[in-house]
């Protein structure tokens, strides 16, 4: 047996029946040249001969002394977590979404591997997709990408390459622990609580300097700041997905116009978004939403568990001018990075840990409704620079579809792929109705900083 981190079981104890607790992906791909109508009847043929997962996906959750682990599936299948299926006619991309929200608001069976893979036929355009979603105790976001990157082949030529399930894990995780072995597993608990330990004055210092700077520094962002919205209404289990391209080098000319980074331009086309969503649902509040990013510390090339940490960024949707609101994004997100730059990997993810406790706190709780520590989560993730295929199927697009949580009703993940940035919302579906007209405040919120920098479209 491996035991989960901390980390991951959170991801277990967080979940319930509105709030699944699983990441995903939606990949469109084009049919090769001179490919018959049968070909994705063929390749889910060829699929189904990969019979014996590999790593995770042949494991299954156990629990022993309140403290989960990942153990073997001596009944192990496939047909439960490989679904070959077609869209309805007219297999626009309107009924592809639609089948995505639907499937990525199924919880999944704890007494199974915590994986899906969604084969999609009937796509119109000689197209056809890929829906996989995995639990995020699993693997975080820059995990699954490189899980999906080992799937995936630069090889236009290249065929039957294995699927994601039979693809051999690249690093194996933590020490494998017996179940006779508790002792020596408490032991092993015990150092690592030695190591944390060691953390402790350099995180209460950096605690002592949030609070000082806290009462001076218009750029600092606590947990006290976000204020009550739409986006953090109670949610049910229903989701709605809703995924766009948008041009790489469009984000890129306004980053070097404002003299920062493409993270930024990210943020502040999502601030504009979401002032326009909320100002078309009359909910704009006076004071400006608060996005929680996750920021990798992943420093190794494991596919498995989640080093992530968080800052709090003020979007500035109280400010209507976008040449000022991206400038009080850039003030934000330079003050938390500073933050972090003399911390080790360890001290960083437990100063999160402390500093998002109350959250955490909330959310398995809900006993502090009105108090709001972000209004949102945004997320992007790099993603591959050339044109991939998988069995001579080329890569379109690939949109990651993520976790809405309780009073936290909307994620915004994007995922970087060729020379296109593709957004991916993911929303609870009764929180916020039309929440697919996001697609179209995201186009306004470049255009209106295109504008700004008196940038011109060639």
């Amino acid at each position: 047996m491996t035991p989960l981190s901390p980390a991951d079981q959170l991801f277990l104890w967080l979940e319930k029946r509105q709030q699944p607790m699983h990441v995903g992906g939606l990949m469109l791909f084009s049919f090769p040249e001179g490919a018959g109508p049968k070909y994705v009847s063929e390749l889910a043929e060829s699929l189904r001969a990969y019979q014996h997962p590999e790593g995770r996906y042949g494991q299954r959750l156990t629990r022993r002394l309140a403290q989960y682990y990942w153990e073997e599936d001596d009944h192990f299948d496939l047909e439960h977590h490989f679904r070959h299926e077609a869209l309805p006619k007219p297999g626009r991309i309107r009924e592809l979404l639609a089948r995505v929200s639907a499937e990525h608001s199924n919880l999944m069976d704890r007494e199974r591997p915590l994986w899906e893979f969604h084969l999609i036929e009937g796509v119109r355009g000689r197209r056809f997709a890929v829906y996989s979603k995995v639990h995020h105790s699993m693997m975080d976001g820059i995990a699954a990408m490189k899980t999906c990157m080992k799937f995936l082949s630069y090889d236009p030529e290249e065929l039957d390459r294995p699927p994601v399930w039979a693809m051999p894990p690249k690093k194996k995780g933590n020490k494998v622990i017996k179940p006779q072995d508790l002792v020596t597993g408490f032991g092993a608990v015990f150092g690592e609580v030695g190591k944390q330990l060691g953390t402790v004055p350099k995180v209460a210092g950096e605690m002592a300097k949030l609070f000082r700077q806290a009462r001076k520094d218009a750029n600092h962002v606590s947990i006290f700041q976000a204020p009550n919205c739409l986006l953090n209404e109670p949610i049910t289990g229903s989701r709605r997905f809703a995924a766009q391209s948008y041009s790489v080098e469009r984000i890129r000319r306004v980053a070097k116009a404002f003299r920062g980074t493409m993270n930024d331009v990210v943020l502040a086309i999502c601030g504009s978004a979401l002032r326009d969503y909320l100002i078309s649902q009359h909910a704009l509040p006076d004071k400006p939403l608060i996005a929680m990013v996750p920021v990798s510390i992943r420093r190794d090339d494991s596919d498995n568990g989640n080093q992530i940490a968080m800052i709090l960024v003020n979007l500035g949707t109280h400010i209507a001018d976008p040449a000022l609101r991206i400038e009080t994004i850039q003030g934000s997100v330079h003050e938390a990075k500073q933050r972090y730059k003399s911390m080790t990997p360890e001290e960083t993810l437990n100063y999160t840990a402390l500093t998002m406790a109350p959250a955490g706190f909330n959310m398995l709780t809900g006993l502090i409704p009105n108090w709001q520590p972000f209004n949102v989560i945004i997320s992007n993730v790099p993603g591959p620079k050339k044109t991939m295929y998988w069995n001579r199927a080329r890569l379109e697009g690939m949109y990651p579809v993520s976790i809405a949580l309780d009073r936290i009703a909307l994620n915004i993940t994007l995922l970087s792929y060729q020379e296109q940035l593709e957004f991916g919302f993911t929303a609870c579906r009764r929180t916020l109705p039309s929440m697919q007209r996001l697609l179209d405040f995201v186009e306004n919120g470049i255009h209106e900083l295109e504008v700004a920098a008196d940038i011109h479209k060639s």
